[in-house]
């Protein structure tokens, strides 16, 4: 996890800080040093230099940075500003020029998040659930169930929208709340509505919303279990658990978490023959198999190099504004702050085993975040720098630098309280709180 985390962080941050460092170079503005994270204190794992840029790697992992002659940024260089300005530092030029160095690094994070997803489309297409192949319904968690949703409903559209993927319904077009869903259930069409603070019950990742419902069938079966051990062979069908008949995986696993470290009566289906096994539950409820998940059959849409650019720019977009939507939602009190990760949750959405298209799938939905959180007004990140500039470009005159120095200030400890907020939120999930 950790491995994945640096690498995918580290690639970004340098591409992050690239971005500012061509665009200050194009104008010809000087940039004295470009670090992969931040050397605090002056301690660094090591440095080189090349021109009149040092590089280097800092021993803190909390970003990177490019120094720009004549700005006024994290290392706080006061020194420098009292002298002189010089043609080749970030003050001396017009604000347009220095505005497009302050955005190089978001434009290059929201580059590098399109060309990701775009080349993943290519080479993979785009494999889907559709809506018309979950023929038996959904199965609900408790947080679909809180909000009026059944096992065996079928959700036809989102807000009056037909849903042609399923997996439309596990995006922000529900989880975000405030949304209507139109269900049949049974011979009935009823509406379902989902509250504007949801986010805040799925967002832990331990609670089931919808998944497609599946039969109770054995398809495969997990070593050590009391299913292979009772002589469940794949394909064997789940008829009755202890005399009650059931269909459906959601109607026997119930039956089955009842009879935690016991034994369970399975009446079962091979071939048209009934069979009558006595099976072993361990203490977490399990008797160790899958069921068919081939059952709902997922499609795959191919496309060509130039006609995945517009589907892979979408998905980056759709990222950009899920990430708008949710600080906005967090802002107005309808999110909770605890949805703030911090990198020890990224690290866990990365998982300890290395997939190629789950890293890359990442790192682009954190090249698109990066972007975004980078937008934000806070003094000491790009959004606040724009901000000021802005403000310069209406006023026809820059902003004095003591202001300039006291925001960076409020900012930096606007940023490390974040920080140390997103890690405690993080370390206290953990311990399950």
């Amino acid at each position: 996890m950790a491995g994945q985390l640096l690498l995918g962080l580290s690639l970004l941050v340098i591409l992050h800080e690239l971005g500012h460092f061509l665009a200050a170079r194009a104008f010809g503005i000087k940039v004295e040093k470009f670090y992969l994270f931040f050397d605090a204190w002056g301690f660094k794992l090591f440095s080189f230099k090349k021109g009149d840029v040092e590089y280097g790697v800092g021993w803190l992992p909390l970003g990177g940075y490019v120094k720009i002659a004549g700005m006024i940024d994290e290392s706080m260089d006061t020194e420098q500003l009292a002298q002189p300005a010089q043609p080749w530092e970030f003050r001396s030029k017009p604000a347009w020029q220095r505005l497009i160095v302050m955005l190089g690094g978001i434009i290059v994070n929201v580059i590098v998040g399109i060309i990701i997803f775009w080349v993943l489309t290519y080479k993979y297409g785009e494999t889907f659930t559709p809506n018309s192949a979950v023929v038996n319904g959904i199965q609900v968690g408790k947080v679909a169930a809180d909000i009026g949703l059944k096992n065996g409903d079928k959700i036809l559209a989102i807000n009056g929208n037909k849903v042609i993927r399923f997996e439309e319904l596990k995006s922000s077009k529900v989880l975000m709340g405030n949304t209507t869903l139109t269900v049949i259930r049974g011979d009935k069409t009823i509406e379902i509505k989902v509250p504007d603070d949801f986010l805040n019950k799925v967002a832990d990742g331990k609670s089931l919303f919808v998944e497609p419902r599946y039969t109770a069938t054995a398809d495969s079966l997990m070593a050590g279990y009391g299913a292979i051990k009772a002589g469940v062979k794949p394909g064997d069908k789940i008829k009755a658990v202890d005399g009650i008949p059931v269909i459906y995986q959601d109607e026997a696993k119930p039956l089955v978490m009842k009879k935690k470290g016991k034994m369970v009566a399975l009446s079962i289906d091979r071939n048209g023959k009934p069979i009558e096994l006595n099976v072993q539950v361990d203490t977490a409820g399990a008797i160790g198999y899958y069921p068919n998940f081939d059952e709902v059959k997922r499609k795959t849409i191919t496309y060509g190099f130039f006609a995945a650019l517009p589907v892979g720019a979408n998905m980056a977009w759709s990222t950009f504004a899920d990430n708008a939507k949710g600080i906005g939602k967090m802002i107005t009190g309808k999110v909770s702050a605890r949805n703030i990760s911090s990198p020890i949750g990224i690290a866990k959405v990365y998982g300890s085993t290395f997939d190629w298209v789950k890293f890359w799938t990442l790192t682009g939905l954190i090249s698109m975040a990066l972007a975004f959180m980078n937008l934000l007004p806070i003094p000491g990140l790009d959004g606040g720098h724009v901000v000021f500039l802005l403000i310069e470009m209406v006023q026809r005159k820059p902003v004095s630098e003591k202001v300039l120095e006291k925001a960076q200030i409020a900012g930096f400890v606007i940023l490390i309280s974040l920080m140390v907020f997103a890690f405690g939120n993080d370390i206290l999930k953990i311990f399950g709180k």
